[in-house]
C-alpha cells in the first residue's frame, strides 16, 4: 500500500514549527504518509517560505468568496488535511471533501482553554493565570466548532514550576512537535482511539 496524501494548511502569520515537524517526520521511510503540499493564504506567510526551502510544493489559496471551494480544488488528490496555525473556522465544503480526515493541533488540554479566541499565547496566559499545574497539547479531529472535534492524542507536562506564559508555551511547543506526527500516523494506521494521556516531562 502506498504513503498516503497529506496537506497543510497553514495560516498568514505562522512561523511553521508544527508544519516543519509534521514535514521532518515524513522523511523516515516506514512513516505512512507524504506531505505532497502545503496550502497558504498569502506568498509571504513565515510556513510558506519554510516550506518551500523544504522543497515541498506551495498552493497560495487566497482568503475571500468561495474560499472554500478553491481549497478543495488545491486539496484533490489528498487523503488528510493537518491543520498547522490556521485559525479559522474550516469551510464546510472541506469537511465533506475529507470526512474525518482533518487534524488540528491546540496548545492545551481540551476540552479546557480551547474555543473562539483561545490561541497561541492566549492559551499559555489563561493557563497561567488559573494556576494550572499542568497543560499539554492536543491533536483532534475538526469539525465545524473551535476545538470541538474527536480527540486523537493528548500529551501532557507538568507546569507546576513556571511562572510565565512565555515558559509554559516552549515546554508545550516541545511537545506539539511529537504529538502531530505520532497521531497522524495513528489515525492513518487506523488506530484512532480515546484520549490518551502521556506525561514526558516534569
Amino acid at each position: 500500500m502506498g504513503k498516503a496524501k497529506v496537506a497543510i494548511l497553514v495560516g498568514a502569520k505562522g512561523r511553521g514549527s508544527n508544519m516543519r515537524a509534521l514535514i521532518e517526520a515524513t522523511h523516515d521511510a516506514e512513516y505512512p504518509a507524504e506531505i505532497v503540499r502545503v496550502i497558504s493564504p498569502s506568498e509571504g506567510s513565515g510556513a510558506a517560505v519554510v516550506a518551500s526551502e523544504l522543497g515541498v510544493e506551495v498552493r497560495i489559496v487566497p482568503y475571500g468568496d468561495d474560499f472554500g471551494l478553491r481549497l478543495c480544488d488545491a486539496l484533490l488528490g489528498c487523503d488528510y488535511l493537518c491543520l498547522a496555525g490556521f485559525m479559522r473556522i474550516l469551510p464546510n465544503e472541506v469537511l465533506k471533501l475529507l470526512p474525518d480526515r482533518v487534524l488540528n493541533i491546540h496548545p492545551a488540554l481540551l476540552p479546557k482553554f480551547g474555543g473562539r479566541g483561545m490561541y497561541g499565547h492566549h492559551v499559555h496566559e489563561a493557563v497561567v493565570a488559573a494556576g494550572e499545574t499542568e497543560s499539554g497539547c492536543t491533536v483532534h479531529l475538526v469539525n465545524e466548532k473551535y476545538d470541538e472535534g474527536p480527540i486523537l492524542l493528548q500529551l501532557k507536562v507538568s507546569v507546576d514550576s513556571c511562572d510565565t506564559a512565555d515558559e509554559v508555551a516552549a515546554k508545550v511547543l516541545e511537545l506539539e512537535h511529537k504529538a502531530y506526527p505520532i497521531a497522524l500516523k495513528r489515525l492513518i494506521d487506523g488506530g484512532r482511539s480515546q484520549a490518551q494521556n502521556t506525561e514526558l516531562h516534569s
